[in-house]
């Protein structure tokens, strides 16, 4: 049995962090980290490999014998430069539904532990809110070959439910409602929201506001591909044109 589950906890000691905030730094859950301190798991050598290098000690010493405080000590200026780093440029930490985990978001969306083992997504946001990553699925809120693609993630920011109703029509939103992840255009009624897709081949959903589980007003996106910027330069130019075409009138 190697000394790294014994090495990484005196670390944690030596960094003043948390199992939750040290395994999150290695993409790692908490209970995972946990077995490794007590020695119930050896993990894997991409992980030993991330974390030495991350604290420039050698593989050698994490593994073969229990480094002692005196040793980490050396390593505390680089230890405390890179904590304020972290500190200094908090990112938001953002759990996303995917393909795959988005039938038991469904089910323990409103159970925490469950929302502390989901995959995240860390951003340079206001950390202060909540929002919801969502990898999109289908080709409901495409028209033609603009939108939002398979694979293509969305950031949603938590809207109360006594706030739906001031919300824009036409917003982009992700809500869970009716045990369904919708994601479309919201336009609310007295009592109703209804969900539109871009596609035109979709009908309109419509679900009493009551409905809702939970509503996510979308502000960021990320897309699998490249946006299409050769579509806003024929745009410029045809605008251009006829401007020039208008002014030639004028002569």
């Amino acid at each position: 049995m190697s000394f790294f589950g014994k090495n990484i906890k005196k670390i944690r000691g030596v960094k003043g962090l948390s199992q939750q905030a040290f395994a999150e730094i290695f993409g790692l859950k908490r209970a995972t980290l946990g077995a490794y301190e007590e020695g119930r798991s050896e993990p894997k050598i991409e992980t030993i490999i991330k974390i030495a290098n991350y604290f420039s000690i050698s593989i050698d010493a994490m593994l073969t014998s229990e480094l002692t405080v005196n040793e980490l000590l050396r390593f505390k200026e680089d230890l405390t430069i890179a904590n304020e780093t972290l500190v200094r440029e908090q990112f938001a930490i953002i759990p996303c539904i995917t393909e795959q985990n988005s039938k038991d978001y469904i089910k323990h969306f409103n159970k925490e532990n469950f929302i502390k083992d989901m995959p995240k997504v860390h951003l340079p946001i206001n950390t202060e809110k909540q929002f919801r990553a969502f990898t999109v699925a289908n080709l409901e809120m495409t028209s033609h070959d603009k939108g939002f693609f398979p694979k293509d993630i969305v950031i949603g920011e938590f809207v109360p439910k006594n706030v739906i109703k001031k919300l824009n029509n036409g917003t982009i939103v992700l809500v869970l409602v009716k045990n369904e992840l919708i994601l479309r255009s919201l336009y609310v009624t007295k009592n109703e929201m209804v969900l539109r897709a871009d596609h035109k081949n979709i009908e309109d959903k419509i679900y009493d506001l009551k409905d809702v589980d939970e509503l996510w007003r979308i502000r960021y996106t990320f897309f699998k591909r490249l946006p299409e910027f050769n579509d806003l330069l024929e745009e410029k130019l045809l605008f251009l044109e006829q401007e020039f075409v208008k002014l030639k009138n004028r002569m």
